[in-house]
């Protein structure tokens, strides 16, 4: 039986964390009223002209030396000619012959150990409008609020082999950009979207059989799908006799099938040549210097420091460093409370359980790492029990609240009252006698009952060690 293997690489669009579009002013905020962020240039009126966003060349610029790009030091904008109702010139403002980006590659990691992709290119772009079907109406609408938002397309080379690579390609982009803080990466709003390019051909072959490209993926789970679907449906065809077609495909998740859309396009279709109203952009040596020396702290460096610096697991240190806003939360925290390694374990546990809780992007976490590193100290000092506390943290984490106040408004803090300790545990010895008979006869594990009944009863204001000694006490004089 024949063996095939998948051929997979990735067009990758990300929109850019600018304020404002490409080629005009106006904002690119994410849900608004349909067409109330558009003026004559991002609506393609006659006679507009664009004027480029400087800012667009420099988070592009700080996406493809996190790549390790090489840099078109002198690049320039081409027209990329096609007629979409959601395309408002008929044109689309694109880099074809030299994209500021190129020759770069990222590292992943998956099952089967790391492995490069490499990127082909790295090309600035101005996005289309998006076209809103109305199935009750019977038409569609379009809406250019997204038109003119600035793109980076990512174009790798045919390099991954399976759903999982692909997955881990595209989670080390995102995670890439997050921390760069040049997109928000959110697939569900649009900012990060994939085309996949895929192929089949015999193991062993050295030809690239005949590729699709699909669209529609809005999801990582909705891209695995597809892959493999596709996958199976080239195979099919193949061992049927049959030829692919070059085509774009849609992919339906709902349905898990992809259906053709139109032929697959080349360059030339799209009669590309330079936009005559954009001047070439010359990127200086000494601009790129001042970005290298800029970018922040990837991932996978401050992984290795976490392990290094703070003695954390490498496991540890891959979950704090997944998201940057929580990394830095994690930081701020650890450096007021002075102990890295209690305030990891805190994040691993409540903090990392209230955010999925709440399905919580991490970046919407806002508690202030003063609050939660007071309210670590006054754990470590037997001030509030680690119960009280973790209670104490869930409105810190909604509402940022001050944990000293609010435990000491109501009532939490630890009493060191061994008088009220003593009558609470007698009471409690007395209307107990057959768990007490068990505990007298040298059942040990009956004073974890005990102890938990003590505290029950002191609502977590008794400190766990003094309960634990104090009842000793008391045991010994029954005997």
């Amino acid at each position: 039986m024949k063996q095939y293997e998948t051929v997979i690489g990735l067009e990758v669009h990300v929109e850019l964390a600018t304020k404002t579009k490409i080629f005009c002013g106006c904002s690119t905020e994410f849900g608004g009223a349909p067409n109330t962020h558009t003026c004559p240039v991002c609506t393609g009126m006659p006679g507009s002209l664009p004027v480029l966003n400087k800012k667009v060349v420099e988070f592009a610029l700080k996406a493809g030396l996190a790549a390790n790009c090489q840099i078109h030091q002198y690049c320039k904008f081409d027209r990329k000619n096609y007629f979409y109702p959601d395309n408002p010139q008929n044109y689309q403002i694109s880099q074809l012959y030299l994209p500021i980006c190129h020759d770069g590659w990222v590292e992943i990691e998956t099952s089967a150990g790391k492995k490069k992709i490499r990127i082909h290119e790295m090309h600035m772009e101005e996005d289309a409008g998006k076209l809103i079907h109305d199935e009750w109406e019977d038409c569609s609408l379009v809406d250019y609020n997204r038109s003119g938002v600035p793109l980076i397309e990512i174009v790798s080379e045919p390099d991954m082999r399976s759903s999982e690579e692909v997955i881990a390609y595209l989670e080390k982009l995102r995670c890439m950009m997050q921390y760069l803080g040049v997109s928000d990466c959110k697939l569900q709003e649009g900012s990060m979207r994939a085309d996949v390019n895929l192929s089949v051909r015999e193991v062993g072959a050295e030809e690239f059989g005949t590729r699709t490209e699909m669209k529609n993926l809005n999801s990582f789970k909705a891209i695995a799908r597809a892959i493999e679907g596709e996958r199976e449906r080239q195979i099919e065809l193949i061992e049927e006799g049959k030829a692919v077609t070059q085509e774009t495909r849609r992919w339906d998740d709902n349905k898990e099938y992809s259906y053709a859309m139109r032929s697959k396009e080349d360059a030339k279709d799209y009669r590309y040549f330079p936009d005559p109203d954009l001047p070439p952009i010359h990127i200086s040596d000494a601009w790129i210097e001042k970005i290298k020396a800029e970018q922040p702290e990837l991932r996978e460096v401050k992984q290795a420091r976490y392990q290094e610096e703070y003695g954390l697991p490498a496991y540890d240190a891959g979950i704090l460093t997944e998201s940057r806003h929580l990394a830095g939360l994690f930081e701020e925290t650890a450096a007021i409370y002075g102990n890295a390694k209690k305030t990891a374990n805190w994040f691993m546990g409540e903090v990392l359980r209230l955010t999925k809780d709440k399905a919580m992007d991490a970046e919407q976490v806002s508690f202030s790492p003063k609050h939660l590193a007071d309210l670590l100290v006054m754990v470590e000092k037997s001030e509030v029990s680690p119960q009280n506390a973790k209670k104490v943290f869930e409105k810190v984490f909604e509402e940022d609240i001050d944990p000293v106040v609010y435990i000491e408004e109501h009532g939490l803090k630890i009493v060191e009252d061994t008088g009220l300790l003593e009558e609470t545990i007698n009471r409690i010895l007395d209307a107990n006698p057959g768990p007490l008979s068990e505990l007298l006869g040298g059942k040990d594990k009956v004073m974890g009952f005990f102890v938990g009944q003590i505290m029950k009863e002191m609502k977590g204001k008794a400190n766990p060690a003094s309960v634990r000694e104090t009842l000793m006490k008391e045991v010994e004089k029954r005997k």
